[in-house]
């Protein structure tokens, strides 16, 4: 049996680290599908994946952009990673903000990732994040009476000497 977490972290590194479309292609099935579940955007097939990793994903991702895994589990066929993702937006991020000009805001965001695999290969990517966590810290919505946390559930998952109610109450 492969071993499924060394696939997500090579897959990873290549769209991160290595910034090369084509290589990050060659470790996915061939009809791959990959959802940013908040915004829908990813791909659901080889010729969408690749133009999307090429034109929309790396080259759009800020070059500050740092990711801390928090958790995995990894099943006979998926693997799971729970993530903060940081970064400053300083670029357009059509695969996360489309339409959204860059703000210079700083962002600190969890994220899991549920990767599935076929034959020692990625078949699917389904990527969840809090979207209203996002856009309130790009200052594009306002959490006043709003139960919106922001980066604060970020610290919240890494930070276990923080009691939770005082998260709540310096985010509130």
């Amino acid at each position: 049996m492969p071993d499924l977490g060394s696939l997500f972290d090579q897959h990873v590194a290549l769209q991160f680290e290595a910034k090369d479309a084509d290589a990050t292609m060659e470790t996915m099935v061939d009809h791959p599908t990959v959802i940013h579940v908040p915004v829908l955007t990813g791909g659901r097939n080889t010729a969408e994946l690749h133009k999307f990793y090429r034109e929309s994903f790396i080259p759009a991702m800020p070059e500050d952009t740092v990711v801390e895994q928090v958790s995995r589990t990894v099943g006979a066929e998926r693997a799971v990673d729970e993530l903060i993702i940081r970064f400053t937006h300083t670029v357009e991020m059509p695969f996360w903000l489309p339409g959204i000009a860059p703000t210079g805001c700083r962002v600190e965001i969890p994220l899991v990732v549920v990767m599935g695999f076929e034959e020692g290969k990625v078949a699917s990517e389904h990527i969840h994040w809090d979207q209203a966590s996002l856009l309130s810290q790009i200052g594009l919505l306002d959490t006043t009476n709003l139960p919106i946390t922001g980066g604060t559930q970020a610290q919240a998952l890494v930070d276990s000497d923080i009691a939770l109610n005082e998260l709540i109450a310096a985010a509130g």
